[in-house]
């Protein structure tokens, strides 16, 4: 797994800059307002590995709910087919989580590149 990284990339900033190698994924179950998906080519949208509709509505991007979030989030992934996809892709090729909150420290991204690195 030498030299194989996932790094995380918003969106919006993505776009712009075009600077990211490796696979780009998104992560988000809403598309991101704006965005084209002719700006994304080539990507993958995986919109099933992201939170719950319930979960993404609770958490609603407050600060204050972020470590419940991260909990139930995590518990959520443990029941997601998706993740042996990604984590699999993951293996093979540099990945580029993108998302589209504005907070680049908490939210569901982060949450998934923590738990894909901590799988075994």
């Amino acid at each position: 797994m030498i030299g194989i990284t996932i790094s995380l990339e918003r969106v919006y900033d993505l776009v712009k800059s075009q600077h990211k190698e490796g696979k780009r994924v998104l992560v988000d179950r809403i598309w991101p307002r704006g965005i084209k998906k002719e700006e994304l080519d080539p990507f993958l949208w995986m919109k099933e590995i992201a939170p719950s509709e319930q979960l993404r509505k609770w958490f609603n991007h407050d600060e204050s709910k972020f470590e419940e979030f991260r909990i139930r989030y995590i518990k959520e992934l443990g029941y997601n087919p998706e993740i042996t996809k990604l984590k699999a892709m993951s293996i093979r090729e540099d990945v580029v989580l993108l998302y589209g909150a504005r907070d680049r420290i908490q939210n569901n991204a982060v949450v998934l590149k923590e738990y894909i690195e901590q799988m075994d």
